[in-house]
């Protein structure tokens, strides 16, 4: 059963916003605790005013001093008559009250304020958080004002364009997770240059020499900053003459490294006065990795070389177009007579496909270029092209990656989603007044006795006080039809004692 417990209830003093009625007011905060058994379930928070006759009844009661009038939330429904009176937000942790001893707190109260972030002396949370239905404007504003309805319409549709933005930024998520590449020509330049010797005595080189070099780049690169040439490449080894150049210096390697630099081409220089046949073994930076299949399984699946992932995939649509899945036990696979050959089994599990197929993959074969360097003083300078098919990461991922990333925009929406929210508490709060206001001026007597009732009620709750139900009962007694005669002879014996004091103040003067 769900019960009901006042933990506390306070007062603080509002002066500056009731000074058209009086010099002080005294306004009530009553807190709420419902729970279920141990659980609480809800939790809340009443102010109500009170204006005393007597001003010195608010001596009687302990001033929260924790609570400045400068912070606090609006007091729906007093008009201009009361503005904004302090206190706590609904949300967040309630400090606890000057003066009280925490062995005098009830254990309700202890408990929740152990439960809340921050423990019994934590502070207060930031603003609560706002929820789409917080932009909903009540139907009775919608009803007083017709032309709302264009903003009901535009919420609908900031809702469903909400949907499909969450929608495409998973799906890009999604993307961005596969690699997406496309295929370009890196077009290849290898150039030599000879430089013959000079007689002696001349300012220049004695002995002849060669140089070689190695360079590339995208055709059609639409991209704005240009890839360096060696990225594209794992490793470029070139192969000279072994027998110009000996088993110990013909060989030029380079190979990537994780402080490799960048590089837009490579050169190799020799002393030689002879043409010299060379080789370039230029190896892919796969990425993801490649991986060249056996022939007999590359036949089998027709794919070549690929990713590991593409290669699983394949296999599988193998396994399955051919339905060697066992129908029985599904996490076996029984092999054909290819698959005899190739794996070396007639029956396998699904798990052992990978520990199965590791040796089976091999490095991708390195692109072989042949060139000869050329010394013939008749053509000092020559070049050969060579265009290779390379994998690019496509444009479009990195514009992907940028909207993912960016946070402008969605700090200028949050800023507007402040704007509203605080707006549509605006108009909340005016329609609260105006609601006010107008059963006040509808009904002006009515309004002010049962406002009044109302006060009376929060004043016993306050001071505690039950009243006289006996005197309660005999109010009626005072509506008689001879009380109005019985308050104008009241009335005419008070003027007439003044009037007696007055003269005769009068008539000492005058003696």
């Amino acid at each position: 059963m769900n019960t009901t417990r006042v933990l506390y209830f306070e007062y603080v003093t509002c002066k500056e916003s009731v000074q058209p009625l009086t010099k002080s007011a005294m306004v009530m905060l009553f807190h709420f605790v419902i729970y279920n058994g141990d659980t609480i379930i809800f939790v809340l928070d009443i102010y109500t005013i009170v204006i005393p006759s007597n001003p010195q009844i608010l001596q009687s009661y302990p001033q929260r001093s924790s609570m400045s009038p400068s912070r606090g939330m609006p007091m729906g429904g007093m008009g201009s008559m009361v503005s904004t009176l302090p206190g706590p937000s609904y949300s967040g942790a309630m400090p606890m009250r000057p003066g009280m001893p925490q062995a005098a707190m009830d254990p309700v109260r202890k408990r929740l304020l152990q439960q809340q972030p921050g423990g019994l002396m934590g502070p207060r949370r930031g603003v609560k958080r706002r929820k789409m239905a917080d932009k909903v404007l009540p139907q009775r504003i919608r009803d007083l004002v017709p032309e709302s309805q264009a903003y009901m319409d535009l919420l609908a549709f900031e809702r469903k364009l909400d949907q499909t933005i969450a929608r495409k930024r998973m799906e890009i998520q999604e993307a961005i997770k596969k690699p997406i590449t496309q295929k370009r020509k890196l077009r290849i330049y290898i150039s030599n240059t000879y430089m013959p010797g000079k007689p002696e005595g001349e300012e220049a080189e004695k002995v002849a020499s060669w140089e070689l070099r190695v360079e590339g780049k995208l055709l059609e690169d639409p991209g704005k900053q240009k890839r360096k040439f060696s990225s594209f490449f794992k490793s470029l080894v070139i192969e000279l003459d072994k027998e110009l150049y000996g088993p110990d210096n013909h060989l030029v390697e380079w190979h990537r490294m994780l402080t490799t630099q960048e590089t837009d081409g490579f050169q190799v220089k020799r002393p030689g006065d002879v043409n010299v046949k060379c080789t370039l073994l230029l190896m892919l930076d796969h990425q993801p990795p490649q991986y060249k299949l056996d022939p007999r399984l590359a036949r089998l699946l027709g794919v070549h070389t690929q990713t590991r992932a593409s290669i699983m995939q394949a296999l599988w649509l193998y396994i399955k177009n051919n339905k060697l899945q066992d129908c029985h036990e599904k996490e076996y696979i029984n092999c054909n007579r290819y698959f005899r050959q190739i794996f070396g089994c007639p029956r396998m599990r699904f798990s052992d496909i990978p520990m199965k197929l590791a040796s089976l993959l091999q490095h991708p074969d390195p692109i072989v270029i042949n060139h000869i360097i050329s010394v013939d003083p008749n053509d000092q300078k020559k070049t050969a092209c060579f265009d290779i098919d390379v994998e690019v990461d496509d444009p479009l991922k990195a514009q992907m990656t940028s909207f993912l990333s960016s946070t402008t925009s969605q700090q200028e929406i949050t800023a507007l989603e402040m704007t509203i929210h605080e707006t549509i508490e605006s108009i909340n709060q005016l329609k609260t007044q105006r609601d006010f206001m107008l059963s006040f001026s509808n009904y002006p007597q009515d309004f002010i006795q049962d406002w009044l009732k109302s006060q009376s009620r929060d004043l016993k709750l306050m001071t505690d006080t039950v009243g006289n139900p006996e005197e309660e009962r005999r109010t009626d007694f005072y509506h008689s039809p001879w009380v109005k005669e019985a308050v104008g002879r009241y009335i005419f014996s008070k003027v007439q004692q003044r009037r007696q004091e007055l003269e005769q103040v009068l008539g000492i003067r005058l003696t």
